[in-house]
């Protein structure tokens, strides 16, 4: 007989763009130097505001499978197109989601995923297309086989559908740490056990629910893992 399988160890997942990107410098940045190259009358940093919030919007109403790639696309459109911009938003859109190689990871990233990796394993929960992340700095941290991405489970956040397929998935004792707002209510309105990480340029919805667990590094969020667990 052979010896028993060894205890699955429980999953803790990270949202990419908020709690482990500081995605909003990296796109600011290229869109910024965009808007000097074109001499475009507002600044990168607000058409990457208008954008972002147009790309997360439609990735709300998405209820028939679209690439990420592709509501990048639209959104950025739609940006160009209200804030009226010069410019290819397909091309556009390529060469800003090319570029995600180079947005910053926060500072605590790389130490504070080998602490929570002392609890368990590691893996990251994000609306994006697989080729996008593997792209990233995130990419060499995490093992492929605990990154659940929205094409993978295709549907988008904040749907109470990504999260219930990924605590499927991930088993018992799951506990997803989120930074942005809508991950944050997403997550706690599906009944997913959830940590807060605080970032700069980030609050919770005044609406939604209010997170019980909150951080404000990844090694302040692996001491309340037990709790949840």
């Amino acid at each position: 007989m052979g010896a028993p399988d060894a205890p699955t160890l429980p999953l803790v997942t990270l949202d990419l763009f908020s709690a482990l990107i500081d995605s909003r410098t990296g796109g600011s940045t290229f869109l910024c130097e965009l808007a000097r190259e074109r001499s475009w009358s507002v600044d990168g940093a607000t058409v990457y505001a208008a954008w972002d919030s147009t790309n997360k919007e439609l990735q709300r109403q998405c209820v028939s499978w679209t690439p990420f790639r592709e509501l990048c696309r639209q959104a950025l459109a739609v940006t160009y197109r209200d804030l009226r911009l010069a410019g290819d938003p397909a091309q556009d859109t390529e060469a800003l989601l090319s570029g995600v190689a180079d947005w910053p990871l926060w500072p605590d990233v790389s130490d504070g995923l080998r602490i929570l990796a002392g609890q368990g394993r590691v893996g990251v929960l994000s609306n994006v297309d697989d080729d996008i992340f593997a792209r990233t700095r995130v990419a060499p941290l995490v093992d492929a086989g605990t990154v659940f991405t929205s094409e993978k489970l295709r549907s988008y956040k904040p749907s109470p559908a990504i999260y219930h397929e990924a605590s499927r998935r991930a088993g018992p004792g799951y506990v997803h740490v989120a930074t942005s707002a809508r991950d944050v209510r997403g997550a706690l309105g599906a009944g997913i056990s959830t940590i807060r990480l605080r970032r700069p340029g980030h609050t919770i919805d005044p609406g939604g629910p209010t997170p019980t667990f909150v951080a404000a590094t990844l090694s302040e969020a692996a001491t309340l893992l037990p709790r949840l667990r």
